[in-house]
Parts: structure tokens; sequence; C-alpha cells
């Protein structure tokens, strides 16, 4: 089965909360770092306190690869900032960049600050549809967040990341059942489907179910609790 292939310089994902957004940003951090020197992960998401990328800093940064994450964050401080370390990743044409961006219409808006430091040949914007999270469970709703994404950080979204999931309870129907709606998404809007994306371990469930790449996750992020 065909695994997916990164080939932009800058690669920013986002979605609803919850929908595997940060792991996935992780496991393509890992996954460039085996091709690449020079990688950096962004975490750009200043609002949810779970299953941000920033907790698998110490993993990251073991393998060489740089974490970047909002001044304050994970702390007390109610503000967090983000700082210019994003910019100076953003204009090394030699590095290899990891978005992980805020999972609102609040987030994008942070990643717009940073959307003129974005050559339109040089990036990758994907949409991460979970259809188990709230406002991404039609097409309606789905297509009312993409455009608000857009919208607010200006720049297009590129591929859809096929990532229904219920946890340790997911079945290959579940993952069908999202995949069903990816593709509505995809003949609406023309964004194509990049990828769908399944836990280690249910690759083979997989197999002859699907025409496009497969993206392989290793669990890296655990819940505080």
């Amino acid at each position: 089965m065909e695994k997916a292939v990164f080939k932009k310089r800058i690669n920013i994902f986002c979605g609803h909360y919850g929908s595997g957004k940060s792991e996935i940003s992780v496991n393509t951090a890992f996954l460039l770092k085996e091709i690449f020197d020079d990688v950096v992960l962004a975490d750009m998401d200043i609002v949810n306190p779970y299953f941000r990328s920033f907790d698998a800093k110490i993993a990251l940064e073991s393998r060489g690869i740089k974490v970047v994450a909002p001044m304050f964050a994970n702390t007390n401080v109610d503000i967090p900032v983000v700082g210019p370390e994003i910019s100076v990743a953003l204009k090394h044409n030699t590095r290899r960049v990891v978005l992980d961006v805020g999972g609102d219409e609040d987030g994008a808006t942070i990643l717009g600050r940073f959307c003129h430091e974005i050559s339109q040949n040089e990036y990758d914007m994907f949409f991460v549809l979970n259809r188990a999270r709230p406002m991404t469970i039609n097409p309606e709703e789905t297509l009312t967040y993409i455009y608000e994404i857009e919208a607010a950080s200006r720049l297009k979204i590129t591929g859809i990341i096929n990532n229904t999931h219920y946890l340790e309870e997911t079945t290959a129907d579940d993952i069908m059942y999202g995949l069903e709606l990816s593709r509505e998404i995809e003949k609406k809007t023309g964004i194509p489907i990049f990828a769908t994306s399944v836990m280690e371990g249910m690759e083979k469930q997989m197999e002859g179910k699907i025409n496009h790449p497969l993206i392989v996750l290793r669990k890296n992020l655990l819940l505080p609790f």
C-alpha cells in the first residue's frame, strides 16, 4: 500500500480539536527527520491544553527536531504569545517546517499572521477530518469550517487527511465512514484527499479499501490524567 509523501518544505495541519492533527504533526516531523537534517515543529495551538504536539517535545528533541511553542504555553499565564522563532524557521529555505495549527478560527488567525512569509509553492495545508468530532460530521458543517479556516489563515487548504477515529475503539468501518465524508468534500471543493491515517496495527485492515496513500501513526501524545 502506498505511503504518503510530504513533498513541500512547509507542512501545515489544521482541523477541529481532537481531530488528531497534533498526532499527525508529530509523526510527520519524525518522518521528515529520516530524510532531512533540519526539521522544526511549531506548535501554534494557544488554546487547547490537551493532545498538543508540544507534549512530545522531549521525544522530538531527542531525535534532533527543534520544537517551537508559544511563549508561556503549558503555564498558568492566560495569554500565550507566538514568538519570532516561527518566522525564522519559515524564512530558512533549507529547513523543513511542520506547523500544528489551533483547531478553530482563532487558531487559524494566528497562522494568518505569517501568511506573507509562506510562499505559495512551498507549502501544503492539510485539513485533518475526523468525522467523530463536532463540526465535521456532515458536508454542510465541514465546508463551513474549512472556509472559516481558509479565511482566517489567508491560506488555501491543499489536501484532506481522513483521520476518523474513536481512539482504541476504532474499526475499519469507522475509517471508511470518515472517508465517505472526505470524498464528498473533495467533490464539492476540488480539494484532493491526500491520505487516510490509521494507528499502527490497523494498516492491514485497510488493504484493498482505499485508492490513495496511507499514513500509519505511532502513538506519541497521551492525556495527562
